[in-house]
Parts: C-alpha cells; sequence; structure tokens
C-alpha cells in the first residue's frame, strides 16, 4: 500500500472517528477541522436538496446533538472503499455503517460517501465530501 493510500486511509478515519461517544468517549468533532482544508465543503444529499454545509456549519449542530443526549452510543465505521489518486489530488468512494440511540431508540443505518482530496504543503487533507443515505 502506498504511503499516500495511507495518509488518505486516516483522514478518513480521523473524520469518521469524531463523531463516536460508544462507551463514554467524548467526540472530537473538532478533528474535522484537523483533517479538511479550511475552505472544505461537507454535502448532504439524502432526499430532496442538496444541504451544502461549511466546516463552522457542519460541525456546531453534531457538536450538540452528540453531546446534551440526543445522539448516545454513536459511531460510524467504513466498509467499503475504493481510492484513486492522481498527483496531487485523490478520489474515494465509500460505503459506511453508523449505529447509535438517537432520542433513546436504537438505530442502524449506512449510505455512501464521496471524498476529494488534495496534497497541501501541510499533507494531504479532505476538500470536499459528500453523503447519501441509504
Amino acid at each position: 500500500m502506498s504511503d499516500v493510500k495511507t495518509e488518505l486511509d486516516e483522514l478518513m478515519r480521523v473524520f469518521l472517528g469524531a463523531f463516536t461517544n460508544t462507551a463514554g468517549a467524548a467526540p472530537d468533532v473538532d478533528a474535522v477541522r484537523r483533517v479538511f482544508i479550511p475552505e472544505g465543503m461537507i454535502i448532504k444529499n439524502v432526499g430532496g436538496e442538496p444541504v451544502v454545509h461549511d466546516l463552522d456549519a457542519f460541525i456546531a449542530p453534531r457538536r450538540t446533538i452528540l453531546t446534551d443526549g440526543t445522539l448516545t452510543e454513536f459511531s460510524e465505521w467504513e466498509v467499503s472503499e475504493r481510492t484513486e489518486i492522481f498527483g496531487s489530488i485523490a478520489h474515494r468512494f465509500s460505503e459506511y455503517r453508523k449505529s447509535g440511540r438517537l432520542e433513546g431508540r436504537w438505530f442502524e443505518g449506512g449510505g455512501h460517501k464521496t471524498t476529494q482530496f488534495v496534497r497541501t504543503p501541510a499533507g494531504w487533507r479532505m476538500s470536499s465530501m459528500a453523503w447519501d443515505d441509504f
């Protein structure tokens, strides 16, 4: 496995792990800023109109629901991926799963993510991500 692929795998692991609050773990939603370029964009494309977030708009509501008891025992993880690297840009298609308690009710789900990466002077970073749940 290439060093670049290893670095991209780690960025995805950190991103997905940022929301974990299982077994009393505190979510680290600020990790999103560490893995994205400052101008990054995250798009929820579930259902009707896409919802486009900058990093602050994405992080704020997640910080709230992951710490106020609304969403507990939450985690999400990749189950498969295909990553293509082209010089200083890369693209990844992922299938993921998630589970947790939303307002006390257990749920399980999943979906697909598409993530774009760029190489920066500080290393590889995510530049955009879009997801759709199934």
